[in-house]
């Protein structure tokens, strides 16, 4: 889930998941004309039934190989085949720094992605960072099958996609497997309890090299309690953490996505906020003291307690 703006559109307007809609694909049959083959002009919205609601690819009609996934009218994910380090929601270019900053440029990465959705980031660090080895936990399986159909990966890509749910898949991973574990689960636009836990964190933890790290897309508005709980937990797991929002979810006053990144070593704080500060819809970073008073004693949530992020405004999904 995010917030509004219309992706693949003109370079430097705001674009995040949750964008124009409506569960405009529901009660449809599938349509043919995506793929590389049908031109520009010819290709068509197609939709199908999946785990978590109908599916639909909409073309992006200034790319000719771009593509916004939707489920049930809300923006998940956007895919250009022709350049998939193109980043066109402002969350998943946040994230895309991170793997930028992971390590240095072109250096391949073991990546543990929970929740695939039209596997857009793990195509950008298969772009970025050719011979990275990849692994996506995505547990709507016909939703992997739709994508996958519509938006086939690059076979020379070392991408997995295992069809589990984001927690249990994370159990089956060894100890200190990834360099970089990216969450972004939503189930009907909220992110599950068990994945807002501090056991939760602990797992994500042990399957991360020592100097490994751990990025998350969180959804959150006024008066931000998830989002500050969120934090509060993740500084009970990890000693290091950032966060990146827009300023106007910062000042709690729309709901909006933020993204939290944390490990157990010093985090590139000052470049990481300068790209997010550069981005064409620039966002705000907080780290160190600042974001431990962001959190004003909030509890850290554990699996007894926890709850899944709230559910956003219906005005979220609405046009400005």
């Amino acid at each position: 889930m995010a917030r509004r703006g219309t992706p693949g559109r003109a370079k430097g307007q705001s674009a995040d998941k949750a964008a124009t809609g409506g569960a405009k694909g529901k009660g449809r049959q599938e349509r043919q004309g995506s793929g590389r083959g049908a031109g520009r002009g010819e290709r068509e919205v197609v939709s199908r039934p999946v785990g978590g609601g109908v599916a639909e690819l909409q073309p992006d009609r200034e790319r000719p190989h771009g593509w916004t996934l939707l489920i049930d009218g809300a923006p998940q994910s956007h895919v250009d085949l022709d350049d998939p380090a193109h980043l066109s929601f402002a969350y998943q270019r946040r994230l895309g720094h991170v793997i930028d900053l992971a390590a240095p440029p072109l250096q391949p990465l073991h990546v543990l992605h929970l929740g695939g959705g039209a596997f857009t980031l793990a195509r950008y660090t298969a772009a970025t960072r050719p011979r990275s080895t990849q692994q996506i936990v995505e547990l709507d399986a016909p939703l992997t099958q739709f994508v996958r159909d519509h938006l086939p990966l690059d076979p020379q890509a070392r991408i997995r996609v295992r069809a589990a749910d984001a927690r249990e898949g994370l159990g089956r991973f060894p100890d200190g497997w990834a360099d970089l574990v990216i969450a972004d689960v939503f189930s009907g636009a909220r992110t599950p309890a068990h994945l807002t836990s501090a056991e939760f964190l602990g797992e994500v933890r042990r399957v991360l090299k020592p100097e490994g790290r751990y990025a998350a897309n969180l959804a959150d508005g006024p008066p931000l309690a998830h989002l500050r709980g969120q934090v509060a937990t993740a500084a009970a797991v990890f000693p290091e953490l950032a966060l990146a929002a827009d300023p106007v979810v910062w000042r709690g006053r729309r709901f909006g996505n933020a993204v939290l990144l944390a490990s157990a070593l010093p985090l590139p704080v000052a470049e990481f906020t300068r790209r997010v500060a550069s981005d064409p819809h620039p966002g705000r970073v907080e780290h160190g003291r600042a974001l431990s008073d962001f959190t004003g004693g909030a509890a850290v949530v554990t699996d007894a307690a926890a709850k899944p992020s709230p559910a956003p405004p219906p005005s979220v999904f609405e046009n400005p």
